[in-house]
């Protein structure tokens, strides 16, 4: 393997064990709602996927004499793809995160804007009777 090679994949590896880093921190991250910790992680990932991406390397096989060269290339290659399905998987966890965080706060906000008629108060005095006038309303008009 011609030493450009070799180091193409080795930057390969070290990128990809790096992507999955990042999105472990990502995952922390979004678990303490640390958005700053989260947007400058965004910037990293992107830098990386940015390399990740180049066409310099999309062909791992080089024109080699033997196929032990040949072999040993194509193992540190699936060493790469595996430590990206990991990431796929790092990244669907983290996009689950999110969207559930989406959700709950939609569904805040959507609770503190719409009163829900279904969701009545009644007043009792002392005796547990219902107070006059009280009885039905919205807690939103109490």
């Amino acid at each position: 393997m011609d030493t450009n090679q070799q180091q193409i994949l080795n930057q390969c590896l070290h990128r990809a064990e790096g992507l999955k880093t990042v999105l472990e921190k990502e995952f922390i991250a979004l678990k303490e709602q640390n958005l700053s910790l989260f947007e400058e992680l965004q910037s990293q990932k992107l830098e990386i996927f940015a390399f990740l991406s180049q066409a310099d390397f999309l062909d791992p096989i080089a024109a080699y004499s033997d196929d032990q060269s040949v072999d040993n290339q194509l193992a540190e290659w699936d060493q790469v793809i595996d430590i990206i399905a990991q990431c796929k998987v790092l990244h669907r966890r983290n996009e689950i995160l999110i969207n559930s965080k989406l959700e709950s706060i939609r569904n805040a906000l959507h609770s503190i804007q719409m009163p829900d008629p279904l969701n009545s108060v009644e007043v009792y005095d002392r005796l547990g009777k219902l107070r006059p006038g009280r009885s039905g309303k919205p807690l939103s008009e109490v």
